[in-house]
């Protein structure tokens, strides 16, 4: 089947080798220093699933109309990059790959004659090098609509992607968002401290501020009346209880959590995007935490100190020490 890749960084570079390796006709959209390495020598993969050097097309913009597109471009970018190849998506599945909550709302007022679905990554992955995309630990893509039933839509396509790597359809797939939302509180402190989501999760103070995070963002969710998706360690039971629990039980989730990632260092999407120069997605998952805490007259102290230092380093290009961060968002309890 002829599949495009909107974006191929850690996952979109990840799933386009993976449907190359599977038979799949792969074209993806790139830029920069990215787009020259994949034109150069293709996409290497390597890590849990395998290695495999996948030489496929790869321009700025798609270059001819796929039968099914996946847009795997950070939120930040989503917009831009759907617009640059619009008229490559007009009538066809387009599978939006992403965090926070908003990005397939977003791409259906840009692609109105498209069947956008979500779809959740639940692997981990980097971009060592461009061109390159490690996988540090396997999972799969969950994808969906809304808070219904699966569209055939959806269906279809995971059944598609099933061919490359695990992938399925599920109900109340803006559950499965929230879940992911409490998941990726992770990201934010290797973004403010430019160490490891091991490492930071292995120092107490850090732990502390990061569990503090995960259990703000169950309680807006609880507060909206979201269900909770199952995600790994998390399910709705176990996030309503965490909402509740003293922070010394959300720790111990979020080591169990820790343990699921493995050894290999893994850095969290928004340091990569630090890293690589670029501005971050921490609006969309901290940052989205606050705004839905606005919304039910309530506030997230935690989150909005996190989204705070997260920009702090991207305009300063300055790591914080771990007592910096431990002082600078104060007491958490």
């Amino acid at each position: 089947m002829r599949i495009g890749i909107i974006g191929a960084g850690a996952i979109g570079g990840t799933i386009a080798a993976l449907l190359d390796r599977a038979g799949h006709d792969v074209e993806v959209a790139a830029r920069g220093a990215n787009l020259a390495a994949i034109q150069q020598d293709g996409i290497l993969l390597s890590g849990a699933w395998g290695e495999h050097r996948a030489q496929v097309d790869a321009a700025e913009t798609l270059g001819s109309t796929p039968e099914l597109a996946l847009v795997c471009a950070k939120a930040q970018d989503a917009g831009t990059a759907i617009r640059a190849s619009a008229n490559r998506l007009t009538g066809i599945p387009v599978v939006i790959v992403q965090n926070g909550l908003d990005g397939l709302s977003a791409a259906r007022e840009l692609l109105p004659d498209s069947e956008c679905v979500g779809a959740i990554a639940v692997f981990v992955a980097d971009r060592p090098a461009p061109g390159h995309v490690t996988v540090a630990t396997a999972g799969s893509l969950i994808l969906g609509d809304g808070a219904g039933d699966p569209s055939p839509a959806a269906v279809g396509a995971a059944r598609i992607l099933a061919s490359a790597l695990p992938s399925k359809a599920v109900a109340d797939f803006a559950g499965h968002q929230w879940t992911k939302l409490i998941v990726n509180q992770f990201n934010s402190m290797p973004a403010i401290t430019g160490l490891t989501a091991q490492a930071t999760i292995a120092d107490r103070g850090l732990r502390r501020i990061t569990s503090a995070s995960m259990r703000e963002a169950a309680q807006i969710g609880l507060a909206l009346g979201v269900r909770f998706g199952t995600i790994n360690v998390l399910s709705d039971g176990v996030i309503r209880v965490m909402a509740r629990a003293p922070l010394s039980v959300v720790e111990l989730l979020l080591l169990q959590l820790n343990r699921r990632i493995g050894r290999t260092p893994v850095t969290g999407s928004t340091l990569q995007s630090i890293r690589q120069g670029h501005t971050t997605e921490i609006d969309y998952l901290n940052g989205a935490v606050v705004v839905r805490a606005e919304s039910v007259r309530r506030t997230a102290p935690v989150n909005a100190a996190l989204t705070t230092l997260v920009h702090e380093v991207e305009q300063t290009r300055r790591f914080l020490t771990r007592d910096e961060v431990v002082e600078r968002v104060g007491p958490v309890r």
